[in-house]
């Protein structure tokens, strides 16, 4: 183990994760595969961590996201395996976390449901849906979670098979919505080895492009997060990309994180990267998830915490967003039988108290005095 400006609070012992999400002192835990589905924790005693609840999964399906707000819980269902148009979403009721009660499984055609982002009525995900080519963005409203209703979907023109549209991608890789945040009245949407695309949603039922970006092939990483700081920094707008290191076009250095100034959203513009310091020796290509995976969706402040796969947890300060600077870390232990940590996600709770979960095995509970 390997700490800077960082500690241990405690490790929870449970599989592997893919999120990790606090709502309270309520720690739900998005298994990467079967049997476990999602465990959900009380951390009111950080230090002592509670089982309340699990919730299976079947074989050749995973549900390896989730979020939390006003007493809903929603989990993702992706196919690992399965049989097409049985994944989707399922929506809980989690007001008595340690009693989660299913309301309604929301069905997609397809692989099913990747990544999503969810605010308590609406929920933005990233389905494959029926006649058109790869992951497409959708919003739901969940004004009764009973009844999931689509309001809005939106997608790279070329998509739609069944519509008609001429596919002009046969020489690169397929199109694929990976994961849309909102804030306020703007989807930021990584599309894989398409880029970035900025959605204006102001009306949800019919998303209109602001702008794009694409960082490949030229860096052949697949754009994972597209995470916007909520505050100003230096009077300029600041828009976080992470790309994963995976799915990697050609043998390469690992992946890394860039930072856009979007204060002309209709010009992203690309200002700096962070790369762990040491990690990129010499330009030589490394094994996949050596480098980036994603940042935390929830920031305080300029430092933002971020999983870095085999380097575990990174705080990068982007104060000087021209120049990002690491100022703490946290390598955890291999998971047994492993030799390196594979950090998969991160999050922070009201505490400022820090969640990492390994896509292998546990989730470490961290604080900073950083968060203080």
């Amino acid at each position: 183990m390997s700490q800077a400006n960082t500690k241990l609070v405690h490790h929870i012992d449970c599989p592997g994760g893919g999120q990790v999400w606090v709502d309270g002192a309520t720690l739900y835990v998005g298994h990467m595969a079967p049997p476990a589905g999602t465990t959900i924790f009380d951390v009111t005693d950080p230090t002592a961590p509670r089982l309340l609840a699990t919730i299976a999964q079947r074989q050749g399906w995973h549900s390896h996201k989730v979020r939390s707000a006003n007493d809903l819980m929603i989990i993702n269902q992706e196919s690992i395996g399965g049989p097409a148009g049985e994944g989707g979403i399922d929506i809980y009721d989690v007001s008595a976390p340690s009693k989660p009660k299913m309301i309604t499984r929301w069905r997609t055609g397809g692989r099913g449901v990747h990544r999503f982002d969810f605010d308590g009525r609406y929920a933005y995900i990233s389905p494959t849906v029926d006649g058109y080519v790869g992951n497409i963005v959708m919003i739901l409203d969940l004004v009764d979670p009973a009844r999931p209703i689509e309001v809005g979907r939106w997608w790279i023109p070329g998509q739609w098979k069944a519509g008609g549209e001429t596919y002009p991608w046969h020489d690169w890789v397929q199109p694929r919505c990976h994961h849309p945040l909102r804030f306020g009245d703007r989807l930021y949407v990584s599309y894989w080895h398409h880029g970035l695309f900025i959605l204006d949603i102001s009306d949800m039922s019919k998303p209109r492009l602001v702008s794009d970006f694409n960082t490949s092939p030229a860096f052949p990483h697949p754009t994972h997060t597209c995470l916007p700081v909520p505050q100003t920094i230096k009077g300029r707008r600041i828009l976080i990309v992470a790309d994963e290191d995976v799915a990697e076009l050609w043998p390469t250095p690992p992946a890394f994180t860039w930072t856009f100034d979007i204060t002309e959203e209709k010009h992203p513009v690309p200002i700096s990267t962070f790369q762990v310091p040491s990690l990129d020796r010499d330009g030589s290509p490394q094994p996949d998830m050596t480098g980036c995976h994603q940042p935390s969706e929830r920031l305080k402040g300029t430092v933002v915490p971020f999983a870095w796969f085999a380097q575990g947890l990174r705080l990068v300060d982007f104060a000087d967003p021209f120049s990002p600077k690491e100022v703490g870390h946290f390598v955890p232990e291999p998971a047994p039988g492993e030799h390196r940590p594979s950090s998969n996600d991160v999050t922070l709770d009201d505490r400022g108290l820090i969640y990492l979960v390994d896509r292998v095995s546990g989730v470490s509970i961290i604080e900073s005095p950083l968060f203080k």
